[in-house]
């Protein structure tokens, strides 16, 4: 074969499951063999996709597509200022892709190149959700009937329901009450764990609805109900507390889906503050730092639970599979499932089976994106309306 070289890099805008979705397409100069990654920034596809076509793909052309590390480097600094999501996003689209291409080229799935299998296949969680415990309760039977282990309970969705009626003149906005919030979780888990018992693992998601000093508080009730991990219970600027749950407790926590810089994660490894590194791969740069990430984990007893929600494309489920696959200190993975339209504009899609993903065993990510079929599931571009988030007297907070 003749030097290699990337001939081109495009961008695929795709939602077959009404999510907008980016994925980056690096064509080599040897026909027929490409690569895919995942670049979604749902809430900001348009700024990712300019970010890669109008930036990474000129210094792209005609490099070595096998250096991954060298490009990485390089692609992460070549804009001066780093570490943010859109440019993240980018260069983690192009990352993805360069792996993709390498597995290709050695005939070999990702999972091989990275070590090789540490399990046969990779456990899984399922987001039950319900207006009321009874119906929280019934979902969860529902995923346990399908042979899921590990379920994550909400109820009524991100900081609960409230009933809050906005006050005259009120900015649009989901309302909740952080407060009714906080008190409906112990409920959650006293219920669950009285009527399922302690068979299987349990989760709950924050999502920073709440006050730091509440946090804590909730750590602490819920420490009883022996949950899997609580999730994401403060926010990034507020981490700190994490020391003070720790304290106080020993309710196992997850963090990092906001993460994009590599000091939001340092201390809270290091100080063995958190048990699961939640990061979102494509917000971090890709496969290469979260491989990375994952040796650092290794050294300090912290184990992965990479995002895995309906905004990750299944190019990016794929790569969090292999992921997973080999690393010895994978956790969880969560999975928010494949709808037909998105199984058939990505053939390959990992599959799941009795609360087990099994990822495709052909070379590289396994997956592929049909583009004729893309193109029929346009994106919509709307301003999004979860993450305007407010409390009863109108405040705007965090999502």
């Amino acid at each position: 074969m003749p030097e290699l070289t990337i001939r081109d890099v495009r961008v695929i805008l795709t939602a077959p499951a009404n999510i907008d979705l980016v994925i980056v397409k690096v064509e080599t100069s040897e026909p027929g063999l490409y690569g895919l990654g995942c670049a979604t920034f749902t809430q900001r596809a348009l700024a990712v996709k300019t970010a890669v076509e109008e930036y990474l793909r000129p210094f792209l052309i005609g490099r070595d597509p096998q250096r991954i590390e060298d490009i990485w480097q390089s692609a992460m600094v070549n804009s001066y200022w780093r570490n943010g999501p859109v440019l993240s996003n980018a260069v983690s689209g192009v990352d993805m892709a360069l792996w993709d291409i390498k597995g290709k080229l050695a005939n070999m799935p990702l999972y091989q190149l990275l070590g090789g299998k540490c399990r046969d296949a990779t456990a899984v969680y399922r987001h039950a959700d319900g207006r009321d415990l009874e119906e929280l309760e019934e979902r969860v039977r529902g995923f346990m009937d399908q042979g899921y282990r590990y379920i994550r309970c909400q109820m009524g969705g991100y900081g609960g329901v409230s009933g809050v009626k906005p006050l005259r003149g009120a900015m649009p906005g989901n309302y909740y009450d952080p407060d009714v919030y906080a008190r409906s979780v112990p409920k959650i888990f006293e219920h669950i764990r009285s009527r399922l018992g302690f068979d299987i693992e349990l989760l709950h998601d924050v999502h920073e609805r709440v006050a730091p000093i509440e946090a804590v508080r909730i750590a602490k009730q819920v420490e009883q109900y022996r949950l899997f991990f609580l999730e994401d219970a403060l926010p990034p600027e507020q981490v700190e507390w994490f020391e003070m749950i720790r304290r106080q407790c020993s309710t196992p926590l997850a963090m990092g889906e906001l993460f994009n810089h590599p000091l939001e994660w340092k201390s809270l490894i290091t100080q063995r503050l958190i048990d699961f590194i939640r990061v979102h791969p494509s917000q971090i740069g890709g496969i290469t730092p979260a491989k990375k990430l994952t040796t650092l984990c290794e050294a300090f007893g912290v184990r992965t639970a990479w995002h895995g929600p309906g905004d990750v494309s299944p190019v990016g489920h794929a790569a969090n599979i292999h992921l997973d696959l080999s690393s010895t200190n994978f956790g969880i993975q969560e999975w928010s499932g494949f709808t037909e339209p998105l199984k058939e504009v990505f053939p390959g899609c990992p599959e799941v089976e009795n609360g087990y993903v099994y990822v495709s065993s052909r070379p590289g990510l396994g997956i592929d994106l049909d583009e004729e079929k893309a193109a029929r599931y346009p994106c919509r571009h709307e301003v999004p309306t979860w993450t305007q988030t407010r409390l009863p007297d109108g405040t705007a907070v965090r999502p």
